[in-house]
């Protein structure tokens, strides 16, 4: 989608615009040719002048002086020809422009239309300032369907431009919700500034959705178990999260810079590429059969060898190089290292259930 607005755009900034200029250079040519030839004829400049001018645009106050030759007769015909054909050819740059933008305007609404009706399984970000920026940024780089929701024409136009599928209007309305498909959504991440709006929302969409999961972003500690109440799977406050994150480095500095460029870093994952390995996240679901189990029961049969690099929990908190005595709890998020090959095996053991368990990663 985002090719063909750029497309359109283009068209709409090439062919209108070039006609425009082209008039007024042909006008101007026109002008400047026609009052050579009158002062070639005798003219004062300041006759020929005035003469060019009432004859292109047909003010009908006469002549300036009698045009009896036959030349001047030539003359005045082609100024008023040329002049006329130069006006109405910029005249209609203006208008194509002005036709071809309430079109391109009208194709990309319906387009978007389109797309929208087509959406299934996917994410509505209620907010587009700087969270929702940086998540509907995230999501597009993961491939992940999703629909932006805001009430800021500004902001919305900046999504629209980057190809993103928006709805303006009031997050909380149930219309608004339901022309961005809630019913078939699988996530509704509500990151407005606002904590009140955020608990309508939640409200709004749990009614309409009893299935989606629902993220909050709640500004007040004190937000979290209201919009909980309400309906809400996870809260996320930004806040509570940085500080957590600048206590971490201060700290811990060696195990989170680690765990950081592990899991958001690709140029480590590039390198450690070249010799058949990856790093990979698996989390800890809440039917896994290895929520309550501790890392020394961990096995994955065959010849799958992978090691245990850190746990990330539900709080933020991580651990580099966990004991073996370490349980995994639901939400835990596992950084594992391991051959490419054999990732997915590793993925599959922590959502089937197993047999026997082993924990192969370092001992302590």
């Amino acid at each position: 989608m985002l090719e063909n607005s750029a497309m359109a755009q283009g068209l709409t900034a090439s062919d209108p615009f070039r006609k425009i200029v082209t008039g007024i250079l042909l006008f101007l040519t026109v002008c400047v040719l026609a009052t050579i030839g009158y002062v070639l004829n005798g003219w004062s400049l300041d006759d020929a002048t005035y003469m060019t001018i009432i004859t292109i645009f047909g003010v009908g106050y006469g002549e300036v002086q009698p045009i009896e030759s036959p030349s001047l007769r030539i003359l005045t015909i082609a100024v008023i020809v040329a002049g006329y054909g130069a006006v109405i050819y910029t005249v209609g740059g203006f208008m194509q422009m002005l036709v071809d933008g309430e079109i391109n305007k009208a194709i990309g609404a319906r387009r978007m239309t389109r797309d929208i009706e087509k959406l299934n399984q996917h994410t509505i970000v209620c907010g587009f300032g700087r969270m929702g920026t940086i998540l509907a940024k995230e999501l597009a780089a993961a491939g992940q369907q999703f629909i932006i929701i805001d009430n800021n024409e500004q902001r919305l136009q900046l999504a629209k431009d980057l190809g993103y599928l928006i709805l303006q209007g009031d997050a909380s309305d149930e219309h608004m919700l339901s022309q961005a498909k809630i019913n078939l959504a699988s996530v509704l991440a509500t990151v407005l500034s606002d904590d009140a709006t955020n608990v309508f929302v939640t409200i709004t969409a749990r009614e309409m959705n009893p299935q989606v999961m629902i993220i909050a972003r709640g500004e007040n500690p004190r937000t979290e178990k209201k919009l909980l109440g309400c309906g809400a799977n996870q809260v996320v406050l930004p806040t509570a999260i940085g500080a957590s994150r600048v206590a971490h480095l201060i700290l811990r500095p060696t195990a989170e810079n680690l765990l950081g460029d592990i899991t958001q870093q690709r140029n480590m994952n590039d390198e450690i590429g070249e010799i058949g390995l990856q790093f990979d996240e698996l989390k800890v679901t809440a039917s896994s059969p290895l929520k309550g189990k501790k890392l020394s029961e961990i096995e994955v049969r065959g010849n799958f060898g992978f090691l245990i690099v850190g746990i990330r929990s539900l709080t933020g908190q991580s651990t580099l190089n966990p004991s073996s005595d370490t349980i995994l709890n639901e939400g835990d998020v596992v950084v594992i290292l391991g051959h490419r090959d054999d990732i997915p095996q590793v993925a599959k053991r922590f959502s089937k259930p197993v047999e026997t368990m082993k924990y192969r990663g370092a001992s302590h």
